[in-house]
């Protein structure tokens, strides 16, 4: 028996179609060829990060979307080789993917905004974002849905549309300078200067605080029952920036305690008249 008789054996038959083993080896050789090019992009990949020396995944959305089109184009290549034309499967499925479409408008947004954030890399992995008042730590971006942490350690789950519609807050984009600032109210009569001299010495306590950058505490306002001040600081703690501000305010009471300044109650004045018949 010769090669190419050997090579048109039937191994599988239903009705009028049959799979020889030419086209068995040929979706093989498609497959083994779609994997070699991942392992090499993603090598690729590797060796770009290394040269570069960063820690950031730089290269690893273009090479998400390259393979998502590579196994997309590799499986066409198959059902080809074993006589299923991909473009009658599409031409024959559109009327059921526009129904499909429109069941799954939300999903296709989703998978775009991936798109959009894969490209543009507004956000990245390891990036904070505040999104609706929560703050996360995204640690995978993928095609329809991102994920991350919270700061309670919780898995959350981002469709990808609402980090690209809605108002984010990204924390790694800005500044290396990042400034927060506490609130702080004190009684009437308390010595203004004093007071400002006592929270920047609170903020100078913390090691989460940059002692290199401007601590400045500013009377803010007049209150009805009290003085508002506040007081400005830096630090690199943005994700548990929280605990920092509590840690802070702890000092600030103790301090106050110490000195004698009161952080006042509210306060109302009642005026009692007293009728012309008493």
């Amino acid at each position: 028996m010769d090669l190419n008789a050997f090579l048109e054996i039937e191994v599988f038959s239903y009705k009028e179609h049959s799979l020889t083993l030419m086209q068995l080896f040929t979706v093989i050789i498609i497959f083994i060829i779609t994997k070699l090019i991942s392992i090499t992009l993603k090598f690729l990949v590797m060796v770009y990060r290394k040269i570069t020396r960063s820690k950031e995944t730089h290269g690893k959305p273009i090479y998400q979307i390259v393979m998502y089109f590579v196994w997309i184009t590799a499986i066409a290549y198959m059902l080809e080789a074993i006589g299923i034309e991909f473009s009658l499967i599409l031409a024959g499925s559109a009327a059921l993917l526009v129904g499909v479409g429109l069941g799954l408008q939300q999903t296709f947004n989703d998978v775009l905004s991936g798109l959009i954030l894969l490209f543009e890399r507004s956000v990245r992995e390891n990036d904070i974002l505040e999104i609706d008042g929560d703050i996360v730590k995204i640690q995978k971006i993928g095609f329809r849905t991102s994920t991350g942490l919270n700061r309670n350690k919780i898995m959350v789950i981002l469709p990808n549309s609402i980090i690209t519609s809605n108002k984010v807050i990204n924390w790694n984009n800005q500044s290396e300078n990042t400034r927060f600032n506490i609130d702080v109210k004190v009684a009437y009569g308390s010595d203004v200067e004093k007071v400002i001299n006592i929270l920047e010495e609170c903020a100078s306590e913390l090691p989460e605080i940059r002692a290199d950058q401007i601590v400045e505490a500013r009377l803010l306002n007049f209150a009805s029952s009290s003085l508002i001040f506040q007081l400005f600081f830096y630090s690199d703690n943005i994700f548990q920036i929280e605990r920092t501000k509590s840690d802070l305010r702890r000092i600030i009471n103790r301090k106050f305690i110490n000195e004698r300044i009161t952080i006042p109650l509210p306060q109302l004045d009642v005026n009692l008249k007293q009728s012309s018949s008493e």
